[in-house]
This record gives C-alpha cells, sequence and structure tokens, in this order.
C-alpha cells in the first residue's frame, strides 16, 4: 500500500472470496466501526448498530482496550510480527501504531475482506521507517491463501502472533471456524501466539437471542459462543494467565481493576 513511508511494500491485492464488497448491504467491519464511534460506515451499517442493546458499543470499546494490553504485552516481551485477521477499519491508535511505539522495527500484515476497508487502510495504515505495516485483501475462510501471502512480509521461521479479534463469532459452525484456526495455528513457528476474543452472551443473560436477531436481519451470519465452546480454538496451545476470562479481565502488568461485563470472551495462547 502506499503508506509514504520508506520501508512498507505494496501487496498486490486480489479479493480471495468477494464478499463484503457491497457498499448497500451492512458489514461487521463497518457495524464495529460505529460501534467505537467512527464514521466511515453507511446508513446500512448504523442501522445494524442501533438495533443492538445500547451497552454493546461500551463492550466494543472494552474488546479494544484488551486488543492494545495484549499486543503492547507481547511487543514488550519481544514479539515483532504481527498477523492480524478481521483487521477492520482503521481507528486510532492501531494495532501496528500500539506495537511500533514499543519496537519500532515490528512488522504487521493486516487482513480483511471488505474493499472499503482496503481504502481506509490504504490512506491510513503507516509504518515506522524501520517497520513494516500492510494490508491483504483477503477472506479468513481461505487460510491457506493469507499464509502464502503473509509469508511475502513476514518471517514464519521466526515468532508471530496471529490475532482473531472479535471475528470467528462471524463464521458459524458450518464454516468450521475451528478447522480455519488450526489451519493458522499449525503455520505458526514455536514461540509464537494466538490473541482471540470472541463475541458471548455468557456475560449478558437478558440478550438471549437479540444480538442474533439484529445481525440475522441484516443477513449477517452471528454465532455468539459460550466459554466451552470457545475453549477449543486454543486446543493444543497454552493459555498465559489469566487464561480464557473476561476482555475486562485481562491484564499482565498490573491488577485487573473491578472486573465489568464485555460481551467478550478473550485468551492469549502460546505456541509450543
Amino acid at each position: 500500500m502506499a503508506s509514504g513511508v520508506p520501508r512498507t511494500k505494496e501487496f498486490p491485492v486480489t479479493d480471495i472470496s468477494h464478499a463484503g464488497t457491497d457498499a448497500g448491504k451492512p458489514h461487521p467491519a463497518r457495524v464495529y466501526d460505529w460501534l467505537l464511534g467512527g464514521k466511515d460506515n453507511y446508513a446500512v451499517d448504523q442501522k445494524v448498530g442501533e438495533a443492538l442493546p445500547e451497552e454493546t458499543r461500551g463492550n466494543a470499546v472494552r474488546n479494544r482496550a484488551f486488543m492494545h494490553r495484549a499486543v503492547a504485552w507481547l511487543a514488550k516481551n519481544g514479539v515483532d510480527q504481527f498477523l492480524d485477521i478481521g483487521s477492520g477499519i482503521p481507528t486510532a491508535p492501531n494495532l501496528h501504531q500500539t506495537v511500533q511505539a514499543i519496537a519500532p522495527a515490528a512488522r504487521i500484515v493486516y487482513v480483511d475482506n471488505d474493499s472499503i476497508v482496503l481504502r481506509h487502510a490504504e490512506a491510513r495504515l503507516t509504518s515506522t521507517p524501520e517497520g513494516v505495516t500492510d494490508f491483504l485483501h483477503a477472506d479468513v475462510r481461505q487460510p491457506a491463501a493469507i499464509l502464502e501471502r503473509a509469508n511475502e512480509q513476514l518471517d514464519f521461521e521466526r515468532p508471530v502472533a496471529l490475532s482473531l479479534f472479535a471475528l470467528l463469532h462471524f463464521l458459524p459452525d458450518d464454516q468450521d471456524p475451528y478447522g480455519i484456526v488450526r489451519t493458522l495455528v499449525t503455520a505458526l513457528p514455536s514461540g509464537s501466539f494466538l490473541l482471540l476474543s470472541h463475541g458471548t452472551a455468557d456475560q449478558h443473560p437478558e440478550w438471549e437471542g437479540k444480538i442474533e436477531a439484529a445481525y440475522e436481519k441484516a443477513a449477517i451470519p452471528l454465532r455468539l459462543r459460550t466459554k466451552s465452546e470457545v475453549e477449543p480454538f486454543f486446543e493444543g496451545l497454552e493459555l498465559v494467565a489469566p487464561g480464557l476470562v473476561s476482555a475486562t479481565e485481562w491484564y499482565r502488568e498490573n491488577p485487573a481493576p473491578a472486573p465489568e461485563r464485555s460481551g467478550f470472551h478473550v485468551g492469549v495462547a502460546r505456541v509450543h
């Protein structure tokens, strides 16, 4: 992408799935942008967001705060390569800004399947001179293609942090989300990490069925999962403390404040 930064190289962009390219239809990335208070969304996306319980907006912010804490902890502990799938519309501070503020030479590859996200990414995702920030227009349901193309910028002989934030609940069971994650994780070398957040109704029993109904009306598949259904995504990996918890309970460097409901199960796990 054109970033104006010397060592940021442009990827050839190919739409693998042709999904999410119609601005007349709501897209999860743009709905999430609206939930975060962003402006890069359309009336169709706003309509979905407005149909959700009001606290959903606060939960999106709490999930993003977990993302910043998790990637900062990894960067401080020597991880300098990140593959962020389902990146969404850039919202400052972005993942690469948090990481490169700690490790300026870090390399970050973002992935999303919405062409509108691509246009915003091309305009905004600038890297430090020492590092790399790039964007792949691709679909998580094509994990092998993502890995092949990410290999152009990331060295899979060294640890890579794979992040799947607020993404997997948009994959119904019949799209094999567990198999997709296994394919991605299997490609990671020892010392890598999986970072994951997943929507749930466990913390909001009063919302049972309401979130799904709002997305179903917008023709966006949604599969909220319980904690026991999220645990298998980490099969064979070593969850780092505090384990699989609510987004507001994941802290490494400071004691967690009084927990709040977040609507997300989150975890960070090490690849052996």
